[in-house]
Formats: C-alpha cells, sequence, structure tokens
C-alpha cells in the first residue's frame, strides 16, 4: 500500500514539472480578441465597483456628518477628496470592417458644358 502512494506521489511530481516546462497555447485572432474584451470587461468592472463604493462613501460621511450636527456636537471639517467619476456603459470597439463601412463615392459634379447658341 506505501509503495503505491510513494509512487502515486513520484508521478504526480514529474507530471508537474513536465507540464510547467510546456509553452503557452497558441491562440487565434478571434481567441486573443475574446480574451482580450474578457480583461477589457473585468477591468470597468473594477472602475464601476470602485465608482459605487466612492458613492457610498460620499453618502455615509453625509450622514454622518448630518447626525452628529443633529446631535449639537462638532464636527471635524471634512477632507477635500475629488468627486466620484461615472465610468458609463461598457462600449468594447467593434472590428474594423464593421465599425468604419465603406462610404459610396460621391457623385462627381457634372462639368457644365456651354450651351451653344442657334
Amino acid at each position: 500500500m506505501m509503495k503505491k502512494t510513494f509512487l502515486l506521489m513520484a508521478l504526480a511530481a514529474v507530471s508537474t514539472a513536465t507540464l510547467a516546462k510546456l509553452p503557452a497555447p497558441v491562440l487565434d485572432d478571434a481567441a486573443k480578441a475574446k480574451a482580450e474584451e474578457a480583461k477589457a470587461k473585468t477591468a470597468h468592472a473594477g472602475k464601476v465597483d470602485a465608482y459605487k463604493l466612492c458613492l457610498s462613501m460620499d453618502k455615509a460621511a453625509a450622514n454622518h456628518q448630518k447626525n452628529l450636527a443633529a446631535a449639537g456636537k462638532a464636527a471635524k471639517p471634512a477632507t477635500a477628496t475629488p468627486p466620484c467619476a461615472d465610468p458609463g456603459p461598457f462600449v468594447w470597439p467593434a472590428p474594423a470592417s464593421a465599425a468604419a463601412p465603406a462610404a459610396p463615392a460621391a457623385p462627381a459634379p457634372a462639368a457644365a458644358a456651354p450651351a451653344k447658341k442657334s
């Protein structure tokens, strides 16, 4: 029983070392674009979370100041902080072929031919 356990542990160690040396998988353009979009969505979600946290901290600070004033206690002056910046909705740039459709060529102005006198 113990020999099997040691054998399994040795195989696990060897396979882990082998897997660690494998190169990263080659991704095609579609997979790379999808990965970049997922990365951008995650970054935007972080910005939205930070914005919501900023709003809730402002609300909590205003509530605290209001409660201190209602109790007749002196409050320290509020620390100046930058305003909360709304990141807006997530917008991922569309592929270049769909983003810039080919504009139809404007018709060339017709050359005005001088009218012949009859």
